[in-house]
């Protein structure tokens, strides 16, 4: 009788394990919005994301630039910067008179752990900032 229990708990177990991994995809299309009230062009300012169709993306994570734009482009290395410490390094080259650009990422720690994603950088007639491409997980 405890060998059976023993292996409808192993079963179980390993049920709700694949049950977890299917529920977040390894890759697929990314969609994010970001505002950027925050963001001055200055080296260290940041846009803050408002939703992410990806877990490991929350809202309120931020989106901080190492370099200052020159000559109307923003050619960039960002951190995406998490609430729960995670993190992914990234580049953004952005026009700004058009606002337009690609923004792409390889690699982070925590939930972001071995994130890679290519993505257009866009802006809509509110303000609203949009990342929209494909992601993966390593």
């Amino acid at each position: 009788m405890k060998a059976i229990l023993a292996l409808i708990l192993v079963l179980a177990a390993g049920s709700a394990t694949t049950a977890a991994a299917k529920s977040t995809p390894t890759s697929g299309r990314l969609h994010v919005t970001k505002e950027c009230s925050q963001y001055d062009g200055t080296v260290g300012s940041f846009c803050t994301i408002v939703s992410a169709n990806i877990d490991a993306i929350k809202p309120g994570t931020r989106v901080v630039y190492l370099s200052a734009p020159s000559d109307g482009t923003l050619d960039a290395d960002i951190l995406l910067s998490s609430p729960d410490g995670s993190e992914a390094n990234g580049h953004v080259v952005l026009d700004l008179a058009k606002a337009k650009g690609r923004v792409t990422f390889a690699g982070g720690t925590g939930a972001l752990a071995g994130f890679e994603a290519s993505a257009k950088v866009s802006v809509d007639s509110s303000g609203a900032w949009h990342w929209d491409g494909s992601y993966s997980f390593d």
